[in-house]
């Protein structure tokens, strides 16, 4: 029996499929077991990695969750080295808007975006070795950030410390280094990071505990019932593929692989990559709330509307097509410049792909053998457009009538239809053809 080499890929994609079906039908609560008490509930959420729209989406259901099962307490175990700021942003505005009571517990560090994180929450505890600040602003090509963003930022970092009665100026230190602070490790030119008997001292840390047992018991929880969240496998997947590098590396495999198609015989490979990337890169922002079922319905017709044109002229579809398709990608992102950067990165592959394609294989394979005219009227399939009679020049004959400057002359007992280079030829002239040009054959007066 004969088995296709493709095969394997095939089983992939579908497995592939099946892992997303999955996921998404089992996008629920991820809970592990918990550790039974009396009297109040406590929910313990991990503010782990980078702060990115994935740790939103999963702090937005697991804190809705607490609420819905009526905890009286939420912890959040903090270890981050920072990351968006828009991100920490929406966090902290969520945080805010809680009446629950929160703590964070820095488990190893708050940096950057998770100290802001940690800012807005009631209570701060330490354990021994932890670390929070050093939240300057910077780009992603590690630059600082402009004057603008970087005020904002630090306007945000002050607010959130005075909102639950903290001295701004440590939260200020911590995100502009013009501010001297030699006492506490962080002399002019240089972020504020407290440790654990700073943050204590300066009153952004209640205490430092060694563990979650200790900070229960700080917290006056020690009998309490706990619930430790965890993200679900769709949303771990969802903040992998929402990282701006691999959505962007998504959007160019699509590109290529889709443009690579074109010039494929049937569909393999290529196609099936280019296919399978458009469906993870859709598939993490919808998990991460950044894209809805309006940018899945506009990809869909502008792909449809791009096949289209390859089968109506115009343009127009086509045009039409390619908008709609980027305006897909664009709503999805929640960064429209990172997005718009994305796509124009996808784009000039499928334009370098496109041209090295065209130089290389042409357009006598994959789907442009079906839709461009290759047939010619040649003339070894007897079709003559025009004789031109070549044969004729240099022969000598004389003019029957007068040429003004048209004519007919007479060569080899043959009338022929003729005209002079310009000038008047009268009638019984001897002529000499000096050029013909298909119908026109030229004389000239011998």
């Amino acid at each position: 029996m004969l088995v296709s080499k493709r095969l394997p890929l095939y089983i992939v994609l579908i497995s592939l499929m099946v892992f997303a079906v999955i996921a998404i039908l089992t996008d629920v609560s991820t809970i592990a077991e918990a550790e039974e008490g009396e009297g109040e509930l406590v929910y313990i959420i991990p503010v782990e990695k980078e702060v990115e729209r994935g740790l939103e989406a999963f702090l937005k259901r697991t804190t809705n969750e607490a609420i819905e099962n009526g905890a009286d307490h939420i912890v959040l175990e903090i270890d981050t080295p920072g990351g968006r700021v828009d991100s920490a942003g929406q966090i902290g505005t969520l945080l805010q808007n809680l009446e629950l009571p929160t703590t964070s517990f820095i488990v190893n560090e708050a940096l950057s975006a998770g100290s802001y994180i940690a800012l807005n929450t009631d209570n701060i505890y330490f354990v021994p070795h932890a670390t929070m600040g050093a939240s300057g602003v910077i780009n992603s090509d590690g630059t600082a950030a402009d004057k603008k963003a970087q005020s904002a930022w630090i306007e945000r970092m002050s607010a959130a410390a005075e909102s639950n009665g903290r001295d701004p100026l440590y939260a200020v230190a911590m995100a502009d280094p013009s501010i001297d602070l030699s006492e506490y490790g962080a002399p002019e030119g240089e972020f504020l990071t407290l440790g654990p008997q700073d943050a204590v001292e300066v009153g952004y840390a209640e205490g430092i505990v060694n563990d979650r047992v200790e900070l229960l018991h700080e917290l006056n929880l020690s009998r309490a019932t706990v619930v430790e969240t965890q993200p679900t496998l769709a949303e771990e997947v969802a903040r992998f593929l929402t990282n701006p590098v691999v959505y962007s590396i998504l959007l160019s495999i699509a590109s290529l692989g889709l443009i690579v198609e074109l010039y494929s015989p049937g569909f393999g490979v290529p196609g099936t990559m280019g296919l399978i990337s458009l469906v993870l890169f859709f598939y993490g922002h919808i998990v991460a709330g950044l894209a809805g079922w309006e940018a899945i319905i506009l990809l869909v017709v502008g792909i449809i509307l791009i096949i289209a044109e390859f089968f109506v002229p115009g343009g127009i579809l086509g045009f039409l097509g390619v908008a709609a398709t980027v305006c897909s990608l664009l709503m999805s992102g929640y960064d429209i410049g990172q997005m718009a950067m994305s796509v124009g990165i996808a784009f000039l592959v499928a334009i370098v792909a496109s041209v090295i394609l065209f130089r290389r294989v042409g357009l006598d394979k994959g789907v442009f053998r079906h839709i461009i005219l290759k047939d010619s009227t040649t003339t070894e399939e007897g079709y003559v457009s025009s004789i031109n009679r070549l044969e004729l020049i240099g022969l000598e004959g004389e003019a029957i009538t007068s040429l003004r400057p048209s004519g007919i002359g007479e060569f080899d007992h043959e009338r022929i239809d003729v005209v002079s280079e310009g000038a008047y030829i009268e009638k019984g002239t001897r002529l000499k053809v000096v050029k013909v040009e298909g119908h026109r054959v030229v004389v000239k007066r011998l």
